[in-house]
């Protein structure tokens, strides 16, 4: 009874609200995900090729860096004004929106990786008659792993927020739910869509953290390398003393 009754008191925590409210949640979460998921992989995509393009042929990255934050910069309501025309009130019009936000930190980190490969490794690679596809594939790509897979996830945690936004058009996945509760008082239902969506982010990040640890594993290796170091000289200065006597 008391259960029941905190969704007439519009109390913050209820279990009645979860009980009832299942499905609407799940459906909410699934959409979510997808726009995420597609949002993500989209800019991928595109900001891959931007950052080739960019390294390159140097008079281009200034304006490909300066274009993707200029997209950043703009204001979400102002993205989706603008791109509303384009493909009206639909699904299409948040992904396009969150693909536009996610090029600044997916071409900057993807540019970054590419230029951290040290010019050894290419050309050793070169002088081994690798050809440029080659090239980037089995040496650039694998070396820039790291900073290209730390780009990703913060795009994805950007985006998990940013979904949020599709509200205004009815397709943000659980920030619907939470524009909703909010235009209706409904406290459980706010509460309990917030608290979904940044387990969403904490989860996404945590499994694109065990991506990259698992596609890196000499990063692994270099780090255990480097904790080891100051353990092993220390474990050894006890015994200077000795030496000297």
């Amino acid at each position: 009874m008391s259960e029941q009754n905190c969704l007439v008191a519009n109390d913050w925590v209820c279990g009645e609200y979860l009980r009832t409210r299942s499905q609407e949640l799940v459906d909410a979460t699934v959409q979510h995900v997808g726009i995420t998921v597609v949002s993500v992989v989209i800019g991928v995509l595109i900001a891959f090729p931007l950052a080739l393009l960019a390294r390159h042929r140097r008079a281009f990255a200034g304006p490909v860096l300066g274009l993707t934050t200029v997209f950043y910069s703009i204001p979400s309501l102002a993205m989706f004004s603008l791109l509303l025309p384009l493909f009206g009130l639909s699904a299409s019009l948040v992904v396009t929106g969150l693909v536009l936000y996610s090029l600044t930190i997916l071409v900057r980190n993807i540019l970054a990786g590419l230029q951290s490969v040290p010019e050894e490794a290419t050309e050793a690679a070169r002088g081994m008659g690798y050809g440029p596809f080659r090239l980037l594939w089995e040496v650039e790509l694998p070396l820039a792993l790291p900073a290209l897979l730390a780009g990703v996830r913060i795009a994805t945690v950007s985006t998990v927020a940013l979904t949020t936004v599709g509200a205004i058009v009815d397709y943000g996945g659980l920030g619907t739910l939470i524009l909703d509760g909010l235009d209706s008082d409904f406290k459980a239902q706010v509460l309990t869509a917030s608290v979904l969506c940044v387990v969403l982010a904490i989860l996404a990040d945590l499994l694109l953290l065990g991506v990259q640890r698992w596609l890196t594993p000499w990063t692994r290796v270099a780090a255990g390398r480097r904790a080891r170091g100051p353990r092993i000289r220390a474990a050894a200065d006890p015994l200077e003393p000795e030496k000297v006597a």
